[in-house]
């Protein structure tokens, strides 16, 4: 007698036999049990999970005539969701020999003119058994016109006829014929009843094996029991009668599960040596690099899904052993790092597997993994943001010594302010921002400036110009730290002259936007700097004065004296131009805000949708 492979030596007599489809086996077993068979059924699910197996099985069940010798002569005891396996019609259909069960291949009987010969042998009834019974296997494979032909005959079949279609790819099968048939779809076979399967096939063969080479076996299988009764023949024949987890590892060419975990801890601790190391050891010994890059893909997920759920049982197929390597792994990991890893992973998962050198690829991964900067909490970033902006929004007000936070820049000289970009207010009819007219004086480059520190960098100038007599919602200082404010008129007038500055001079206009007028008037204009300000000193100079001093002759119609206090007490808490129209433009930016956010529109989304403002952010901000 020759060989008979496991996959048909093994293969399934009864629903009781197959394995990872209990809900296919308890719903025919109740229809056969209250006799509502229907007369055409369909099969549908990935390869070697068990379709074929199942109309076998129920061609069987239907037309079983149970043990010789229990059932009197003449008497028909009707279709068992237990067939005997003894009787002739249960014998022959195992064997493929019935004549009343044919079994077609679709892609060979898949034109008109079969379906039609087919056709004329339904109205006869069966040579022996119940039912004559039709399996079309891979029935997608038909032509448009053969399913046409089929469609009165599968909706209306003689009483004696049943149908039992299978197929891999039940995208391809027309509407009109799934609303005619029964459909059952075949669920991948966990990886643990796989083994289990395995395992009492190989006490019966009388093999020894280990729980490892049965695990590796098993999820090589992807779901395919006929799959796994494959490669279980194929490592028989290397091994003989032992199977150990490092042979079949050897021979099927995949990682062995204790190797994934070594890699995947390497990346948890960030040691790209040691995951260099196994991928080197992998490739001598002639590993598949693609094959253990979906491995590890796969056990990267397992490490997830153990990390962020409770009970992880029910999502994790794996074995016991396999399971409590993976619980361990995830103990030591953090959530969002072992997400970070597998997303990682995967998105490069496909440049592995297409590349030319996958076990470069591969190795460059690992090492970009392995080498990812930690993680920075979003409570620390907040933290330190609202520090940040403590320490910026308190430069305005606070007057600490200034003298030590100057710095130098690149060329050894001291940063002034930026004034290239600087927005200025303007006056109805005054000029701001003009070039100077040809043959005119030409601006000389002011000094180098050293730039404040964090604590005393000025606010940006607002684009509108301050109002004189704009009012003010901000909160009174204290009589400690208030500065000294000026009148209307004289900020106005103080204002005035700046601008007459801005249109010839605007790096000059920057500088006296951060000094106080003191003494302001046709007859003297005193204009000071608190101690240790850099900016007065920037200013300094004959030509400066002389740019100042006709600014304040324009204005007052007078030649007034130029004075200047570059280190005075006098100017110390002084409220500056800079000051009013920064203090201006945050409360037009409140005001913006508080208008934003009582919108009726926004304000009756927030009623219908019980939502919150969670931000508002101003058009060009």
């Amino acid at each position: 007698m020759s060989y008979v492979v496991l996959a048909r030596k093994w293969r399934p007599m009864t629903f009781d036999d197959l394995v990872g489809q209990d809900h296919v086996a308890r719903t025919l077993a109740n229809a056969i049990a209250s006799d509502r068979v229907a007369h055409a059924f369909l099969f549908t699910g990935v390869r070697g999970v068990g379709k074929t197996s199942s109309a076998r099985i129920l061609a069987k069940a239907l037309n079983c005539m149970r043990k010789p010798g229990s059932v009197p002569p003449g008497e028909d005891p009707g279709p068992t969701a237990k067939p005997c396996l003894e009787c002739p019609a249960c014998l022959e259909i195992a064997a493929g020999t019935d004549v009343d069960v044919r079994e077609i291949d679709g892609a060979s009987y898949n034109g008109v003119e079969e379906v039609r010969r087919l056709q004329d042998t339904l109205p006869y009834r069966p040579s022996r058994d119940r039912y004559k019974i039709f399996i079309v296997d891979e029935v997608h494979m038909l032509s448009q016109s053969a399913w046409n032909a089929f469609l009165k005959t599968l909706e209306e079949p003689p009483p004696h006829v049943k149908f039992i279609f299978a197929t891999t790819e039940v995208h391809k099968v027309p509407v009109t014929i799934l609303s005619r048939v029964q459909r059952f779809d075949f669920k991948l076979v966990p990886t643990q009843l796989i083994a289990a399967r395995l395992r009492y096939v190989l006490e019966q063969e009388g093999i020894a094996s280990d729980d490892k080479a049965i695990a590796i076996i098993a999820r090589e299988a992807a779901g395919s029991m006929r799959d796994a009764m494959s490669l279980l023949e194929q490592v028989i024949a290397w091994g003989g009668e032992g199977l150990k987890g490092e042979d079949v590892a050897r021979v099927l060419g995949v990682a062995s599960r204790q190797v994934l975990h070594d890699i995947a801890a390497a990346l948890v601790a960030g040691d790209a040596a040691t995951c260099l190391s196994v991928i080197a050891t992998l490739a001598n010994q002639g590993y598949d690099m693609a094959h253990v890059a979906r491995d590890l893909l796969a056990l990267l997920r397992d490490v997830v899904v153990a990390r962020v759920t409770d009970k992880p049982d029910d999502l994790l197929d794996l074995a016991d052993e396999e399971k409590r390597d993976v619980l361990a792994l995830a103990g030591r990991a953090e959530t969002d790092d072992v997400i970070r890893l597998h997303q990682g992973f995967s998105q490069s998962f496909d440049e592995v597997v297409r590349s030319g050198q996958p076990r470069a690829a591969l190795e460059m991964l690992l090492v970009r993994l392995a080498r990812r900067p930690p993680l920075i909490p979003i409570d620390d970033m907040v933290r330190r943001l609202a520090l940040l902006e403590r320490r910026l929004g308190g430069g305005s007000q606070a007057a600490p010594d200034r003298s030590a936070s100057r710095t130098r820049g690149p060329s050894g000289g001291e940063r002034g302010p930026d004034t290239r970009s600087r927005p200025r207010a303007r006056e109805a009819g005054t000029p701001s921002g003009r070039r100077p007219a040809p043959g005119g004086e030409r601006p000389e480059e002011p000094p180098p400036a050293p730039a404040p520190s964090v604590d005393e960098v000025p606010p940006a100038p607002a684009p509108a110009p301050p109002s004189p007599s704009a009012p003010s919602d901000a909160p009174a200082p204290t009589a400690a730290s208030a500065p000294t404010a000026l009148d209307d008129e004289r900020l106005a007038a103080w204002h005035a002259i700046i601008e007459l500055v801005a249109g010839s001079r605007p790096e000059l206009a920057a500088l006296l936007e951060h000094a106080a007028p003191l003494e302001l008037g046709p007859e003297e204009l005193v204009i000071g700097w608190e101690p240790g300000s850099v900016l007065g000193r920037q200013f300094a100079g004959k030509e400066s004065e002389s740019v100042l001093l006709r600014a304040a002759a324009s204005h007052f119609g007078t030649t007034p004296g130029v004075r200047l206090e570059l280190e005075s007490e006098r100017a110390r808490g002084f409220e500056t131009v800079a000051a009013v129209i920064s203090r201006e433009r945050e409360q037009k930016k409140r005001q913006a805000i508080a208008e934003a956010q009582s919108h009726p529109r926004v304000t009756e989304a927030i009623e219908i949708l019980g939502a919150r403002i969670k931000d508002v952010r101003l058009a060009g901000k």
